[in-house]
């Protein structure tokens, strides 16, 4: 059995079989060559597995760009190797993978160890029902504001590393969901599809954005806004780290009047609304580690379209990049850059679709902002200095090989954040959409247990205002 220190957790890209890039190999076990002397090149003569008691074997050998019967030359075989034993480690399916290979009479004998993980996860919901812990924070009646539940994932499904989730949260916001999603289907695991659906309802709603910020309304009984929907779509694997997919939503939503009283514009006058969503998304991941990249990049483009039933409303079409670089520098240290960019295209947007900056994409420093606006630009770079670079820590009182090790990294982060929101005739009181913001801090940030991300960040805006946050996601 091979053993290896496992690395930290990556993000999985299940593929297709495509001749990877070859990358040098580490200096450490992960990959290890024995000496073939006198031999240039050697066919591939057995592939074996060893530790994948779950997953399928074909599930592992359609990610390979190797098989029985190629031939592989001796000086290229430890960055092939790497970069195979990258792949099936990039599946998030294992701790470790580790690889060895030895040639014997002209043959090349390959051997992968794997450490399987834990794949079902009942994680118990206790979150707050905001967009962060600042916005929380400032709330009147924060203890109110919480979520409770159950979240139910089990990965790996049948052992092809299909995933089937579930959600049962109660609570001050109720949400009940179900999803699945298989990532490949067929011999070469090319077309897969996913589909789900999710019904949420809230006791308060943020109704408007004044001075910058989210204006709550509570409901003293019932759900100010009641949510379905249900989707279902097809994902194409063309390389190994190039996927397209495409989904089609339904969406039904429901108001309560005082909504419609307070901000006529939430859903352009009107107190319920159904739409059909269309999205074709395009992603190229590159990245040679996901959970913290330090290598690589990344980049998206997805196209949506909706389509309000009934003509309640113009139709809408967004568009939306992203792309991410990542850079050692040498000496421990990395630089990091992150771009995003949004356009919506339409003859009137309601209030609840001009959503911009402080959502999912963020200046940090602006946390308990919310910046409207039809389109937007940010700018985030940073540069991180590893204090404690990957190892693990040994729980020697727990028998169980998939929970016993924990990984951990630690790493110092200076960073710097621009953007800007274009936002036709916004509300007076909104300063922040039309002008250019800015922000500059340091991050302390925690990589563990399972793709788990930590970071505490100190940040000065451009409001001169400062501030700690913190963050359970790595920010670029």
């Amino acid at each position: 059995m091979l053993l290896a220190s496992p690395a930290p957790s990556q993000t999985p890209t299940d593929t297709l079989p495509r001749p990877l890039k070859p990358v040098v190999a580490p200096a450490d076990t992960l990959v290890r060559v024995l000496p073939c002397p006198g031999v240039a090149r050697a066919a591939v003569g057995t592939i074996l597995f060893l530790g994948n008691a779950i997953t399928k074997e074909r599930i592992l050998r359609v990610e390979l760009d190797l098989h029985e019967g190629d031939t592989l030359a001796v000086a290229d075989a430890a960055a092939r190797l790497e970069a195979n034993r990258s792949r099936l480690f990039n599946l998030q399916l294992f701790h470790a993978v580790v690889v060895q290979a030895s040639c014997k009479n002209g043959r090349w004998l390959i051997v992968f160890g794997l450490q399987e993980r834990l794949y079902t996860f009942p994680v118990p919901i206790l979150s707050l029902a905001d967009r962060n812990l600042r916005s929380w924070l400032d709330r009147s009646d924060r203890w109110r504001r919480v979520d409770y539940g159950v979240h139910l994932v089990r990965t790996n499904f049948r052992g092809r590393n299909e995933q089937l989730s579930a959600n049962l949260q109660l609570g001050f916001n109720r949400k009940y969901e179900l999803f699945y999603e298989a990532p490949g289907l067929g011999r070469y695991r090319r077309l897969g599809f996913g589909v789900g659906a999710s019904y949420y309802q809230s006791r308060t709603l943020d109704y408007i954005t004044q001075a910058d910020r989210l204006v709550p309304f509570r409901a003293d009984a019932g759900f100010p806004i009641q949510r379905f929907y249900a989707t279902g779509g097809l994902r194409l694997r063309h390389t190994v780290q190039f996927l397209t997919a495409f989904d089609v939503s339904y969406h039904r939503e429901r108001l309560a009047d005082t909504i419609a009283y307070y901000n006529a514009d939430y859903y352009l006058g009107r107190t319920q609304r159904e739409y059909l969503d269309f999205t074709l998304t395009s992603t190229r991941n590159q990245r040679r580690t996901f959970a913290y990249p330090l290598t690589g990049q990344f980049a998206q483009v997805s196209l949506s379209h909706r389509v309000f039933l009934g003509g309640v409303a113009p139709s809408i079409t967004t568009l939306h990049l992203s792309y991410s670089r990542y850079l050692a520098l040498g000496h421990n240290f990395y630089y990091s850059l992150g771009l995003s960019a949004q356009s919506r295209l339409a003859r009137r947007l309601a209030y609840a679709d001009t959503r911009a900056l402080g959502y999912a994409d963020l200046v940090r420093g602006y946390d308990e902002y919310v910046i409207d606006g039809r389109h937007y630009g940010l700018v985030q770079q940073g540069v991180s200095y590893a204090l404690l670079r990957p190892r693990t820590i040994q729980l020697g009182s727990i028998d169980n090989p998939k929970i016993n090790t924990i990984p951990l990294a630690l790493y110092l982060n200076i960073f710097t954040d621009a953007g800007y929101v274009i936002a036709p005739a916004p509300p007076p009181s909104n300063r922040l959409p039309n002008h250019f913001l800015r922000s500059i801090g340091l991050g302390l940030h925690l990589v563990t247990y399972y793709d788990r991300v930590f970071t505490v960040e100190y940040t000065l805006n451009g409001l001169g205002q400062t501030g700690y946050f913190f963050r359970a996601e790595f920010p670029i």
